[in-house]
């Protein structure tokens, strides 16, 4: 077949334009990226959108030039309607694809001119968790659209949409019912973005376990626990029942030691020790700490030492050290105060036994006594 009959086939100059308009877009996508990368360095945010969106623009826009051509393609050619068709499907999936990977470039860009590893990031959670959250709603509402557009194409599909309208009595009942997890879910999400009752890396008590919160997607919360368990918690969760978060407006704690010793403890050698252990420790903020009888049962005294840091994870570990430097102290220095079972003689000869606390003068005098 010589080049004249190639020619003169149907389907030679629609292949011919659509290389040489796919050749075109490749080029003009090669250019406009580099373009935009060099223009937008000076701006982070749209040059990591620049950055996210080149995999999907690099499909996107040969695919306009092929739809282009097709369209002005003659409607008599063989499969003509289903390439178009194809293409036009390809064409709704790439799109969605861009505005999906824009919408996660623009969360990108916005974290990271907000770093989280910072002493102070209270700020930075807050717009992490609003960048995340509704990101992912965005992304979600873009692919939902996307779907529809792309089932829209679908003669077939149209009618069952129109079916569906014609009954929406019954279906939009079960379908409300059926989506009711989702939609309470997406609107939850929505919340949390906007008032910020949690946010990422905040100190949260749900269901009796302490943890940190690791992420938040567009359905459910997860919880890092303290021994690297992971509790997951639907979004609605936080909307509808209480929980604590020590981090909600300042990463500053104030922990709690409790001890029981006996009565005959002298309390100003045990306050000094407290102010030297947490003087020496490296978690101490330096903002306040103190040493007061909380209770006095019929058998001990209940002390609490409380001392301040800077967070959750800080106030932990400083409260383990004050507990062993106050329990060494007393095994070191007064052992005969600590918490004991004493036998008491009875008149007689009988014995009774005690637990150290609460009893007569004559067993205070030797606290020790066994």
């Amino acid at each position: 077949m010589n080049l004249q009959a190639i020619l003169a086939l149907p389907w030679t100059h629609t292949l011919i334009a659509a290389v040489v308009a796919v050749a075109i877009a490749l080029a003009i996508y090669r250019v406009g990226r580099a373009v935009l990368l060099r223009v937008t360095r000076p701006l982070p945010v749209v040059h990591t959108m620049v950055q996210a969106a080149r995999a999907p623009a690099s499909a996107v826009l040969p695919l306009m030039a092929l739809q282009t051509v097709w369209q002005a393609a003659p409607d008599d050619l063989e499969f003509i309607g289903n390439i178009r068709h194809l293409n036009g499907l390809l064409l709704i999936v790439a799109v969605t694809w861009l505005i999906v990977r824009l919408i996660g470039g623009l969360a990108d860009g916005i974290i990271a001119r907000h770093p989280v590893d910072v002493a102070d990031n209270m700020a930075a959670r807050r717009i992490l968790t609003q960048a995340r959250v509704l990101s992912r709603t965005a992304m979600v509402v873009a692919v939902i659209i996307g779907a529809a557009m792309a089932l829209m194409t679908f003669p077939g599909a149209r009618q069952v949409g129109a079916s569906l309208l014609a009954s929406a009595g019954v279906i939009g009942i079960v379908g409300g019912l059926a989506a009711k997890p989702v939609f309470s879910n997406l609107i939850a999400g929505i919340q949390i973005a906007l008032t910020q009752p949690i946010r990422i890396d905040d100190v949260l008590i749900v269901e009796g376990e302490w943890g940190r919160v690791e992420e938040i997607t567009g359905t459910y919360v997860v919880l890092r626990i303290w021994d690297d368990r992971r509790l997951i918690i639907p979004l609605n969760y936080f909307m509808e029942k209480p929980f604590q978060n020590w981090t909600r407006n300042s990463s500053q704690l104030l922990g709690s030691v409790f001890l029981f010793v006996d009565y005959g403890m002298p309390l100003a050698p045990l306050r000094a020790e407290v102010e030297r252990v947490v003087k020496a420790a490296p978690e101490w903020d330096g903002r306040f700490f103190n040493l007061v009888v909380t209770d006095a049962t019929e058998r001990t005294m209940q002390l609490r030492i409380l001392c301040t840091a800077a967070s959750s994870g800080l106030a932990w570990d400083l409260r383990c050290r004050v507990r062993e430097g106050v329990i060494d102290f007393m095994q070191r220095e007064y052992p005969q105060f600590l918490p004991r079972m004493r036998i008491e003689g009875e008149p007689g000869g009988a014995r009774r036994e005690r637990t150290g606390e609460g009893i007569g003068a004559s067993a205070l005098a030797q606290p020790g006594a066994l």
